[in-house]
């Protein structure tokens, strides 16, 4: 790893050298190496996304960037990830994503001209950026490795390909656009907005489109399952090493996310390895306490694919292998609410209905053990008792985000109705807070939540991680057969 800080002037833009200088001992002697590249197995989806884009958006320009590098600390950046919409309309793969790319949709008379402009790979000798390949810290093959070039792209995606450079005069026609924003500061300052409302429009559009995935789009995700569940697997091989650790709960991290990179592009979010009291935090992602014998580990991850589709499991294993009695009353009042909000899910039925179901079985249970949760259809107009032991909802979206289609108008969504295609989480979960008076001793510090995969289906549902034990027998049968 080269150590020689390089100032943020000189980053990205192979100012090394002055641009005139010569190659020096780059010039020549270099093979030909371009590749013949077969069209990506998801370009022809991506292809009819982009025609429901230029059907909703008739006679204007359309501009998607992909976003670009983030700086990490001084002059490292942090892996690049493309913006989802991006992805949607492209079907570029994880390996392969060039920061800085736009995708624009120009009008024509018949529909829309689709132009992918991205950074070429660098030439060897002559032509522009003649020494990046060498000299750009940020950029360069010898650096960071090797991009496709132009044709290849073009190949593989389907589209027709133009050089980053190129894109300030293609977009210098004065034509009605809309951009989504935020994502590239040059795109932002060519394409002054001219409506922040037609803006927004675009953006909630482009989220909608992901609402009913596609059968490749469905693929994607039962992969990253598939390898979801490799690594719960590998989780619950390692839980004997982890409790002989400080920090235990990063070795459970580690194993976890060694599977999402040996499998995919990597974590489609931080890994959650919340063991004992750390699983009452939803987002506990330091991760830097000890697993125990004897407590819970909540473990909350999921592989995003190279095709940037992610899975969302969660699982509450116990580490010794049994559940407590304690343990397991919540562990089963959990899994009962998951299982009616599951039963809950099929076509034509309320977004709602599933987390109802499966808040009326919490609240149902925690009203036998006298905790009064009161009714719950209360949480409609305001937080119901039991919440407190709740925090949130029962599931979302799921696809290229983890929380996917956010940008989505509350009727298409939140008080929507399912169709078959929809992909969703089913996670309901009880975290009884160390410190909170209102339950009794016993379960307090007790956090569980369990978690699947499911896509609506013509007949109902199919939960796409159904491959994961689920109920206690076969979880304690799963984990005690793993250590």
């Amino acid at each position: 790893m080269q150590t020689q800080a390089v100032p943020r002037s000189e980053r990205g833009h192979g100012t090394n050298r002055p641009a005139d200088d010569p190659v020096g001992p780059f010039t020549g002697g270099w093979a030909d190496t371009r590749l013949s590249l077969p069209l990506a197995p998801g370009a022809r989806f991506a292809e009819a996304r982009r025609r429901a884009v230029s059907d909703r958006f008739p006679g204007e320009r359309i501009v998607v960037p992909s976003g670009g590098l983030k700086v990490r600390s001084n002059d490292f950046d942090y892996p690049f990830r493309p913006h989802s919409a991006f992805v949607h309309l492209t079907a570029e793969q994880g390996p392969w994503a060039v920061p800085d790319s736009v995708l624009v949709l120009e009008p024509t008379g018949t529909g829309h001209a689709v132009t992918l402009f991205t950074r070429p790979r660098s030439p060897r000798d002559g032509g522009r950026g003649r020494t990046d390949f060498h000299s750009d810290r940020r950029y360069g093959e010898f650096w960071v490795g090797r991009r496709r070039t132009l044709s290849e792209t073009s190949d593989v995606l389907g589209v027709t390909t133009a050089a980053r450079e190129d894109l300030e005069r293609s977009l210098g026609k004065n034509v009605p656009t809309r951009v989504l924003r935020g994502e590239d500061a040059l795109v932002d300052a060519l394409l002054p907005a001219a409506s922040a409302e037609a803006d927004a429009e675009l953006a909630t559009f482009l989220s909608e489109l992901r609402l009913v995935k596609d059968e490749w789009e469905v693929e994607q995700l039962r992969a990253a399952v598939d390898s979801t569940i490799a690594g719960f697997h590998d989780v619950a091989g390692e839980l004997s090493r982890a409790t002989r650790l400080a920090r235990g709960e990063r070795w459970i991290e580690g194993t976890f996310n060694r599977r999402a990179r040996l499998d995919g592009h990597g974590l489609g979010f931080e890994t959650i390895a919340a063991a004992g009291a750390h699983a009452c935090v939803l987002h506990w992602m330091r991760n830097d306490g000890p697993v125990r014998d004897g407590d819970l580990l909540l473990l909350d991850a999921g592989v995003e694919g190279d095709s940037f589709h992610t899975a969302d499991l969660t699982r509450t294993l116990p580490v010794s292998g049994r559940f407590t009695d304690t343990q397991r009353r919540v562990y089963d009042l959990v899994h009962a609410a998951q299982s009616a909000g599951a039963a809950a899910l099929r076509p034509g039925a309320r977004y709602c209905d599933f987390h109802d179901a499966a808040m009326r079985v919490i609240a149902e249970g925690l009203d036998a053990w006298g905790l009064s949760p009161g009714p719950a259809g209360a949480a409609k107009d305001g937080p119901a008792p039991y919440s407190r032991y709740t925090v949130c909802g029962t599931g979302h979206m799921l696809g290229l985000d983890c929380h996917d289609c956010a940008a989505a108008r509350r009727h298409t969504y939140l008080d929507g109705v399912l169709e078959a295609g929809h992909v969703l989480t089913v996670e309901p979960g009880l975290y009884f807070q160390p410190d909170d008076l209102t339950v009794p001793e016993e379960l307090r510090g007790i956090g569980v939540r369990i978690e699947d995969d499911f896509v609506i289906t013509a007949e109902g549902a199919e939960c796409l991680s159904s491959a994961l034990p689920r109920g206690a027998d076969d979880v304690e049968e799963w984990v005690s057969s793993s250590r």
